[in-house]
């Protein structure tokens, strides 16, 4: 099965966000390089909340361009075998974090924002992985910086996208 098979039927299966999910599949549609950065219409990426619920706090990186804290997360690979893979491949890559795992039930949220030209929209596919015990992560070149944040100061630092997520994970837990 190729990732855009599976992102099809992700979407399809993924309850809740009925509008956003429709035009996340209205988008595949019409958009058979819709999963790939060099679609300028928009496309899919994966990303994904590093959660250590046993500390109630979330692994939040300062995004290098955009110099927000987000979640981890970005562009799938050709190499990626679903979007659950790519958006576990981008927290590990991230976060430096070996033995993350996923939370059970698919995506947790879906978030479509604007990006600069030539690209127009990232449709996001917002998963949450768990902390291993004792994890320590280690900063990437995509990062200008990784901290915990406790449940708490999420708001304080990130924005609405990434304390929606946080709150939807925190419902599936």
């Amino acid at each position: 099965m190729s990732l855009y098979d599976d992102a099809v039927l992700v979407l399809k299966g993924y309850e809740g966000q009925e509008e956003l999910r429709r035009s996340y599949l209205d988008h595949l549609a019409a958009h058979p390089d819709g999963m790939w950065k060099a679609c300028q219409a928009g496309h899919l990426t994966a990303s994904a909340l590093v959660i250590d619920p046993e500390h109630g706090r979330v692994l939040l990186t300062l995004h290098r361009k955009l110099r927000m804290w987000l979640q981890m997360g970005g562009h799938c690979e050709p190499g990626d075998p679903t979007l659950g893979a790519a958006a576990l491949r981008e927290a590990t890559e991230e976060s430096g974090i070996a033995g993350l795992t996923p939370l059970p039930g698919g995506p947790v949220r879906l978030d479509r924002h604007p990006i600069p030209a030539p690209c127009h929209w990232h449709f996001d596919v917002q998963y949450a992985v768990l902390a291993p015990p004792g994890a320590v992560h280690e900063i990437s070149d995509e990062s200008l910086d990784l901290r915990w944040y406790g449940y708490d100061e999420v708001a304080g630092v990130a924005d609405e996208s990434v304390v929606r997520l946080l709150e939807a994970t925190r419902a599936r837990l």
